[in-house]
């Protein structure tokens, strides 16, 4: 009897470190890795984002069919409010998410749509807009360690097909911008950035959960968790056999660090599934 079954590759989980929405429009060192990323990444099943800018009381997932594109940003350029990010949502995923996730309160939700941490990125990476994306909120009510568990409870999925994304930054305080120097990095960030790196090359996540342990140089470089959160997620869904790689690894005006961070599968890392 002929086996029909289709093989499933297992997905990455990655952090992007996103920065400012301005990037959308540039063609710069972070831009261009993305860009590397969709080429060397092939084409999911589905993407499960979990971005700073939906920062919400509960946890909530995305269930539209056809989300619509969220221009949460103010300042910029027309252009960009005009910008479109058709990928279709995938209610069926968005069910399987909120089970994975039923004792952790996880509910539908067919109010939101993509963020800009969401679909600035996207456009990037998969600017076909052809991949389903269901977003993931972030439970501004709960602890740390929440975070990192709702990333272990997603890691299954990785193995089904789908891609784990999460969109912040590692360092990111917008009061102390450095506007006039691009290319630079506020010694704090360095070092608190150093200290997040290592603990992931390390693998010691008690590290980066209590990341405020650092001291006040944490304390600068987080100043409000929205952008370190994502990375939480990341780290929870990340496997054993992964391997580890970290991208854009530099700070922009002093205090925004955009290193993004790759957990790769395993070459044996497959499944079968129909």
């Amino acid at each position: 009897m002929t086996d029909t079954r289709a093989t499933v590759q297992a997905q990455p989980a990655i952090f992007i470190g996103h920065g400012s929405p301005g990037n959308v429009m540039e063609d710069n060192t972070a831009t261009a890795m993305w860009e590397q990323l969709g080429q060397e990444l092939g084409k999911p099943k589905g993407i499960i984002c979990v971005s700073a800018h939906w920062y919400t009381q509960g946890t909530a997932v995305t269930a539209n069919q056809a989300p619509r594109t969220i221009h949460d940003f103010g300042g910029f350029p027309q252009v960009m409010y005009e910008m479109q990010y058709p990928a279709p949502g995938d209610p069926e995923l968005a069910a399987k998410v909120v089970d994975l996730l039923g004792e952790e309160g996880a509910r539908l939700d067919d109010s939101w749509g993509f963020d800009h941490g969401c679909w600035a990125i996207l456009i990037k990476i998969f600017p076909e807009a052809d991949i389903p994306v269901v977003q993931l909120s972030i439970d501004k009510t709960r602890d740390n360690d929440y975070h990192y568990r709702v990333g272990q409870k997603l890691a299954q999925l990785r193995q089904e097909g789908y891609l784990i994304l999460g969109s912040g930054n590692i360092v990111h305080n917008l009061a102390v911008m450095d506007w006039r120097g691009r290319n630079k990095s506020y010694p704090w960030a360095q070092r608190f950035g150093d200290y997040i790196r290592q603990s992931i090359t390390d693998n010691t996540p008690e590290n980066a959960i209590n990341y405020l342990h650092f001291g006040v140089d944490a304390e600068y470089s987080v100043p409000g968790p929205d952008h370190y959160l994502p990375l939480l997620y990341v780290l929870g869904a990340r496997q054993p056999e992964d391997g580890v790689e970290f991208r854009s690894n530099f700070v922009e005006y002093g205090s925004l660090d955009m290193t993004s961070v790759l957990f790769q599968p395993g070459e044996s890392a497959q499944l079968s599934g129909r």
